[in-house]
């Protein structure tokens, strides 16, 4: 797709994973990659051009450590998943309200977690914190904050293959929403979450223990956030563009 072929020629001018995770953003507004996830594209077993990109890179090591890729990721199945090719190709123009992207965001020092999900046309951004990242803490989390829509407004959600995502059944049972998943090792196809992920760890560094973060704190931030006005919405504020979006009809 589009991002892939980006990355394969930036690495063809020398660039780096991290030169080329910075620009897009800037060239392509609306789009981002982390520089993580391109090594992980690069490396992995079932890329066909994994040995012609890694030649590509500064230090062209034929084996990588798989910082990103842990071992019970790998292990990971979660039943009936629907893989993104599934998925309507229409919600990539971001035309209609309603679309979402969900991750998750974990503290080294305690259990606590976040819960974030994000609309792909808005660009609102709903963060929720977890006493646990588990399936059910997720589910509940992701009820809560989604079942404040109508109908129209929560019609799918893009998952990664995390074990708190194993629930995504009950999810479409509850809120009537069509889950999807990104492709293993992917994050690029949730690259709206993993941009505002991103900017909330400006407000919570690496290193912070969410146990210790208030609830108060944490819905500050997601207002802050979905104040700021963003260039890729004609400088209107996510909040400002969901307002209008949820009061029109499709």
């Amino acid at each position: 797709d589009f991002i892939r072929q980006y990355v394969r020629d930036c690495l063809e001018l020398g660039w780096s994973p991290q030169q080329i995770s910075g620009r897009i953003r800037i060239v392509h507004p609306g789009c981002s990659i982390n520089h993580e996830a391109i090594y992980q594209y690069i490396y992995h077993p079932q890329n066909p051009h994994r040995l012609e990109m890694i030649t590509l890179l500064r230090r062209a090591h034929k084996k990588r450590r798989n910082k990103g890729i842990g071992r019970k990721v790998r292990k990971t199945k979660i039943p009936n998943r629907i893989p993104i090719d599934a998925r309507p190709k229409s919600i990539e123009n971001r035309n209609r309200y309603g679309h979402w992207e969900g991750d998750s965001m974990v503290s080294r020092k305690s259990k606590a977690a976040l819960n974030t999900l994000t609309e792909r046309k808005s660009r609102l951004l709903m963060i929720t914190k977890l006493s646990r990242k588990g399936a059910a803490e997720t589910n509940k989390a992701i009820i809560a904050r989604l079942n404040k829509l109508p109908a129209r407004g929560r019609q799918t959600l893009t998952l990664d293959n995390g074990t708190e995502n194993a629930g995504h059944e009950q999810l479409s049972s509850k809120l009537g929403i069509k889950c999807y998943f990104a492709h293993p090792y992917s994050s690029w196809e949730r690259g709206t979450n993993e941009n505002l992920n991103g900017l909330i760890r400006w407000y919570l560094p690496k290193g912070t223990d969410f146990s210790k973060i208030a609830p108060e704190q944490i819905a500050q931030i997601e207002y802050l956030i979905n104040s700021r006005p963003r260039k890729c919405l004609g400088y209107k504020t996510p909040l400002e563009v969901a307002a209008s979006s949820v009061a029109l009809r499709d």
